[in-house]
């Protein structure tokens, strides 16, 4: 009998990092029998750095540095990121090999009661999260709202919230489902009043460039329009030169009549947003998600940013 191939992907330790890890798995060895998949697990500066807001930090690797390390020694074959977490610019030498099926890509608000939605909470209520892009929209929608800084993995944070006096925190649907924590959730915000992150919903899977063999054998989980939306998301945030350190929010959906991407810049209080809107061939994703940033650019997006910038440099 022929001996099966290992593939070893590399993870960050956290319940939902797992969960993606062993996803990954899973489908490769129920698609391909000669494939024995195997999880190592790295620990990145994001998850050692616990107490730092993620915007204070201003790292681009944050999430995904000591992931890229180990595959170009060839300590791993893959490595498997929400794609949210994966900076634009690609390291020298490896590739986005593989973006998957997206989960939905909404963010949900968890309160203290089901049904608890943004405009229902109380005067001067207090939400929590870590995210700069969270905070603007939800400030733009309510000015009233204080805002408090969280951070850690998705368990971490809901277990923060119940021991805590806050009215809610806000996070991603698609994490928040994969680990099967639907249960707190109050409501889902729609994408109308919040964009989620770039990416968001979304795993992409990095390999060293010449990994022809892992390469071959991610193809059965790459899902094509996914790639399209992110393509477009990310070719944005590029031109925009967003990280962590900046609210900017973005979705890209392919229709039957073409792909759509909308977008919002937004300063950290909320009182200035700025969001457009494109429609074109997904053949042309990279080029759409840099004219919109032009378009958003224009519009006085440039300014704002801008601020960000030579205050984060500060």
């Amino acid at each position: 009998m022929k001996e099966k191939q290992i593939l070893v992907i590399g993870s960050r330790g956290s319940k939902l990092a797992l969960w993606q890890a062993e996803h990954v798995k899973k489908e490769l060895e129920k698609r391909n029998k000669q494939i024995k998949v195997e999880i190592k697990i790295i620990k990145t500066k994001g998850d050692k750095i616990v107490d730092v807001a993620l915007s204070k930090i201003g790292d681009k690797g944050l999430f995904t540095k000591e992931l890229e390390n180990k595959l170009l020694d060839g300590s791993i074959d893959i490595a498997v990121h929400s794609l949210k977490d994966l900076q634009t610019e690609i390291p020298r030498g490896l590739k986005l090999a593989c973006v998957t099926k997206r989960h939905d890509v909404e963010d949900v608000l968890i309160g203290r009661k089901k049904g608890m939605t943004i405009d229902k909470l109380p005067e001067g209520a207090t939400v929590a999260t870590g995210s700069l892009r969270r905070r603007s929209q939800l400030k733009h929608l309510r000015p009233d709202i204080k805002v408090v800084e969280l951070r850690g993995n998705v368990p971490t944070r809901i277990e923060k919230f119940q021991k805590s006096k806050w009215d809610a925190i806000i996070l991603a649907r698609a994490g928040v489902e994969r680990l099967k924590m639907k249960k707190h959730v109050s409501s889902i915000i729609d994408k109308d009043e919040m964009l989620p992150a770039v990416g968001q919903g979304a795993l992409g899977i990095e390999i060293k460039a010449d990994n022809k063999f892992a390469e071959k054998a991610l193809q059965v989980l790459h899902d094509d329009n996914t790639f399209y939306a992110v393509t477009a998301e990310r070719a944005l945030l590029k031109a925009l030169e967003g990280g962590c350190q900046v609210p900017i929010g973005a979705n890209a959906e392919v229709k039957t009549n073409g792909l759509y991407l909308d977008a919002i810049v937004g300063s950290i209080d909320g009182s200035i947003t700025f969001r457009k809107k494109i429609r074109g061939s997904k053949a042309n994703a990279e080029k759409l998600g840099k004219e919109l940033a032009k378009d958003l650019k224009k519009a006085g997006a440039n300014k704002i940013l801008k601020e960000i910038y030579e205050e984060a440099r500060k």
